[in-house]
């Protein structure tokens, strides 16, 4: 059967002489002692055969020897390991279950030494994708832990692979392990009854736990606590290995380990918290899942004292993702009347500009929203003491440009905070706190540029509050006046113009919520809206004129500013809105030729000869417009000038302008859009009041040129029937 004589070819043979090994080892057992050296040289040979059933024959011999004369096998014990370890991983799970039998019964019967030689093998064992095999393992570890003569040089090489086993997904294997936890347990609480004779007394369970855990007994507590110092740098540097299986196996066993650790994890805070940073950002999803879960043990177990005493620091240097999502998680786990002395100082770390506006990253910001949350689920009613904090954090959070979904969970958010302090919204809180987050954002308003956070946080503060922004329009107009100068940054004051259009557009619901806007209309317009209607070089100058156009046409539509207002300002607007009409920006110049429209209707009769004519000659430069809807308000806006002409001081000098207005108009009655066409024909009907026969001649010479002098028909008719009813 082995070298050097020459092994036997056959392979039935072969099995068959160590099969007649086994029974000799069998019926005589002790007596083979004198044969021992002889018995080790033919297992280390067949323990490596090709034959598989060779080889689970000779783990049986091995096993069986070993049990047959305890106190000589230790002497050859030794040599059997390595032809046991070369078979572990044989491609047969028969084979490898054998195999693990096989060693535990040598090195229980043999030499203790051999321990630290077969565990990393072992602890592969515990990857192996059959579940019998997995089973194999936890059984020798058991009975290793529960019989071994050096057991206790060992539990803290032992207890991880045996804990290990309690997140098997096979139950059958998952029981088994806890069956022999529970044994190893009270063994050794038998055996250290005098040391444990206080505890056993006395002790108190926490009050509280892990729903859905159960408390381990004493001795398996202990056994944790005492070898917990020797065990977790191995742990922690594994979860960290480059393989996804190791480190999802040691963040399971990290969190069996804590669980039993209870206080005792206390003196380990540093590197379990360095771990679980790293941990926490893990592409494996399942060692997150584990992370968070020990972080919350912490949370239950170790004083907020300590525990935030640690982890703010790292706030303050880089914050990372993964140090808010264990905070998050630490603060969970933690009792509601434990953490309340440290409400405050949680709300101020959290709100310090250097934590909530360290990233626009959005996996950071849902980490952030988190700690919220679980400060608002836990501390309930003690939020009350930080809401201007909370609400400053989730504000900022809001700000960040996200998915609508991250929103909807802020939002969320202020309402159970608001629940939580008996208020009926979270407009209730914006109207709480609204002056100090005015002050909080506006504090470096001198200074805000397009990319400051704080611009957008005042845009959330002003568009998110609902109707409770129309009860600081002190502080909120003061805050765009100094922002909108015309040589503040471009970007920046179209954000801030945009925010203002928004709000103008529901204005009865938002700014004017109290019917105070009105009263600073005056400053809006002249310190606001004007400085940004003049002309300057550039895409981004446009876009402002765009928005400054738009805020003053919301301010008209919602009726705002009144004719009594429109009088004070219609000098100092005028020139900058005709002007508008030229704009690249179509809705500008829609915008530009309604309000001019407004303007004529509330003021034009008080306009002297150079504005009518100013007016005019802009207004009819859009009937040439590459928009249809800016040439039908151009139209509109020619019609009212009419009227306003009529009633007029100056109508007499403008009849040279009239004229060419005419003769300009009868042209655009040929316009391919036929509701051009009608409606410049209502704009001749309404100026044919002032000069019908100089209209009249116009249209007789134009009739020539003209292929359909159709409504040139109609205009003529209306004029006759004008001077009959006359």
């Amino acid at each position: 059967l082995c070298p050097p004589q020459g092994a036997e070819p056959s392979e039935e043979l072969r099995l068959g002489l160590v099969q007649l090994l086994s029974l000799l080892l069998q019926r005589c057992g002790a007596s083979m002692a004198p044969y021992l050296g002889d018995i080790a040289r033919v297992l280390q040979a067949t323990l490596l055969d090709h034959y598989a059933e060779v080889r689970r024959e000779s783990c049986g011999c091995a096993a069986a020897c070993a049990r047959a004369m305890p106190e000589h096998f230790h002497m050859q014990s030794e040599s059997l390991i390595k032809p046991l370890m070369q078979t572990i991983s044989h491609q047969h799970y028969r084979v490898r279950v054998d195999v693990i039998q096989a060693t535990g019964a040598v090195i229980q019967f043999g030499n203790g030494k051999s321990v630290d030689d077969v565990l990393s093998h072992l602890a592969q064992r515990l990857f192996d994708e059959i579940p019998k095999v997995r089973h194999a393992v936890t059984t020798v570890i058991g009975e290793w832990l529960l019989h071994l003569r050096d057991r206790y040089s060992y539990f803290h090489k032992l207890i991880p692979l045996l804990l290990g086993s309690f997140t098997d997904e096979i139950p059958e294997n998952t029981k088994l392990a806890w069956t022999y936890w529970e044994k190893i347990g009270l063994q050794w609480e038998k055996e250290n009854e005098e040391n444990l004779k206080d505890k056993m007394d006395f002790s108190v369970s926490p009050s509280h736990y892990p729903k859905g855990e159960t408390r381990p007994g004493l001795g398996c507590r202990e056994l944790v606590s005492r070898n917990l110092s020797k065990i977790l740098p191995g742990l922690c540097h594994d979860m960290t290995d480059w393989l996804g299986s190791t480190r999802i196996k040691a963040s399971q066993l990290l969190y069996t380990l804590l669980l039993h650790a209870e206080d005792h994890i206390t003196q380990h805070m540093e590197l379990l918290l360095r771990t679980l940073y790293q941990a926490c950002s893990d592409e494996e999803s399942e060692v997150v899942k584990n992370s968070v879960k020990a972080a919350e043990l912490i949370g239950m177990f170790v004083s907020p004292k300590v525990s935030l005493k640690l982890i703010t620091p790292a706030f303050e240097q880089t914050p990372k993702a993964s140090c808010v999502m264990v905070l998050a998680a630490v603060i969970r786990g933690s009792p509601k009347e434990i953490l309340q002395p440290h409400v405050a100082q949680l709300g101020n770390t959290l709100s310090q500009a250097g934590v909530c506006q360290r990233s626009e990253e959005v996996f950071y910001m849902e980490q952030l929203l988190y700690c919220v949350q679980a400060l608002i689920e836990v501390c309930q009613e003690d939020c009350k003491e930080i809401s201007l904090q909370l609400m400053k954090v989730l504000v900022t959070i809001m700000a960040i440009p996200s998915s609508q979904d991250l929103k909807e969970k802020v939002e969320k958010t202020m309402s159970s905070l608001a629940a939580v302090q008996q208020l009926e919204s979270f407009h209730c809180l914006y109207k709480q706190h609204m002056a100090q987050l005015l002050e909080w954002v506006a504090v470096s308003c001198e200074g805000w540029a397009c990319y400051s956070p704080e611009v957008l946080q005042f845009e959330v503060i002003a568009t998110h509050s609902g109707p409770v922004i129309g009860e600081a329009l002190d502080d909120f107009i003061l805050v765009l006046k100094t922002c909108l100068q015309p040589n503040r940054d471009p970007q920046m004051r179209l954000k801030l113009f945009t925010v203002l259009s928004q709000l103008l557009q529901k204005a009865s619901e938002t700014i004017n919520s109290q019917g105070l806007f009105p009263s600073y209309l005056e400053t809006v317009i002249k310190d606001i809206l004007a400085p940004n209607l003049q002309w300057h070089a550039g895409r981004t100058a446009a876009a402002i004129r765009a928005t400054a156009v738009l805020c003053l046409w919301a301010l008209i539509h919602c009726e705002m500013l009144s004719p009594k207002e429109i009088l004070k300002v219609k000098d100092e607007l005028m020139p900058q809105i005709i002007a508008s009409l030229d704009e690249d920006s179509k809705i500008t110049r829609l915008m530009a030729c309604r309000i001019v429209d407004v303007f004529l209707k509330v003021c034009g009769r008080q306009f002297d000869a150079d504005k009518f004519k100013n007016t005019y000659t802009e207004v009819l430069k859009r009937l040439d417009d590459a928009s249809c809807d800016v040439r039908l308000a151009a139209a509109h806006t020619l019609a009212n000038w009419f009227k306003c002409l009529k009633d007029s001081d100056v109508k007499s000098s403008m009849e040279g302008h009239v004229e060419f207005l005419y003769q300009e108009l009868l042209v655009h009655l040929d316009d391919p859009d036929e509701n051009l066409q009608k409606a410049v024909l209502e704009v001749l009907k309404e100026g044919s009041i002032l000069y019908p026969d100089l209209l009249v001649r116009e249209i007789e010479g134009a009739v020539h040129k003209h292929q359909t002098p159709v409504y040139c028909n109609q205009l003529l008719h209306h004029i006759q029937s004008a001077k009959e009813a006359a």
